[in-house]
């Protein structure tokens, strides 16, 4: 399971600095004359943010090796993958709807921080 979750962080991670190099040099001007830049911006932040906690779930499943941690992970994975990909839909396609979805992974990222929290207050 580990190596699921550090994999997924390094891929996000590295498809995180390359879209959001795309999005300052490429598609800055896409993104201004939308008026998206924020919401593109906001989705990149919190894709690395979350491949920075994926790699440190990764590597604790080595000391708490519990559902918990696992079900932290899959909320964080699943979660960064909803909240990211709407935002980026809104921000290339301007299709507005996709905005209801975006909560979803918000409320699944905030379950795998509660489950984080809760796995490692269970150590012994």
């Amino acid at each position: 399971m580990n190596k699921l979750f550090l994999q997924s962080g390094a891929i996000l991670g590295l498809l995180g600095v390359a879209i959001g190099a795309f999005g300052a040099h490429a598609f800055a001007k896409m993104l201004e004359a939308s008026g998206r830049t924020a919401t593109f911006e906001t989705a990149v932040k919190y894709q690395f943010y979350h491949a920075l906690v994926l790699i440190l779930i990764g590597l604790l499943f080595k000391e708490i090796p519990t559902k918990f941690m696992t079900y932290s992970g899959y909320c964080m994975l699943i979660g960064v993958l909803i909240f990211s990909g709407s935002l980026y839909i809104i921000c290339f396609t301007g299709i507005k709807a996709f905005g209801a979805v975006a909560p979803i992974g918000g409320t699944l990222m905030i379950a795998g921080w509660g489950l984080l929290i809760y796995a490692v207050s269970r150590m012994t």
